[in-house]
């Protein structure tokens, strides 16, 4: 993955993901929709930030970020259900336990190995840990997206490109 190493929405969800895979094991019936509804959309977040990443479309860059948006705001909603159904607390935003969750910084220690912190060994913990990541997560990449539309603003998209190289072109030959 050398090439997404300073891509901190893909190293986030690299951690999502593998939490999350560690989460379900640990606390939902195996045989529950959840389990895979829940590992899909961990997954689809992180692939779509890796897909995009890898596009020569801006467009598509931009769709496939919002995708990868979508798919964890879908995993907040499940980690939010999961503290709801079992009367656990969701922690607000200013408890300091949350305030520590919110200094981690996902970065590669070996190449596609990210700094993924031990999953709480409480539940509620441990989902309100992923909630807070999922959190950050949806909020790199609301800022990314806006980053990636002010640039196709500036410089136009990879059609759009080709077609003046096209033309540029045209005018050189003649």
């Amino acid at each position: 993955m050398e090439g997404y190493k300073n891509l901190s929405t893909y190293i986030l969800a690299t951690v999502i993901h593998d939490l999350t895979v560690q989460f379900v094991t640990r606390w939902i019936n195996p045989k529950s929709r959840t389990v895979d509804q829940m590992e899909q959309a961990a997954r689809s977040g992180k692939q779509n930030i890796v897909e995009g990443y890898t596009m020569q479309s801006l467009e598509s860059y931009i769709k496939l970020c919002g995708v990868a948006h979508g798919s964890f705001k879908e995993l907040t909603a499940d980690f939010e259900d999961f503290l709801r159904q079992r009367n656990l607390r969701i922690w607000d935003k200013s408890d300091p336990r949350i305030r520590v969750f919110r200094e981690f910084r996902a970065v590669w220690v070996k190449p596609n190995i990210p700094n993924t912190p031990n999953l709480p060994h409480n539940p509620e913990e441990a989902a309100n840990m992923l909630l807070t990541f999922c959190q950050m997560e949806t909020f790199l990449l609301s800022r990314q997206i806006e980053a990636l539309k002010k640039k196709f603003i500036n410089e136009g998209g990879f059609r759009e490109n080709l077609f003046k190289q096209r033309i540029k072109y045209k005018k050189e030959i003649i």
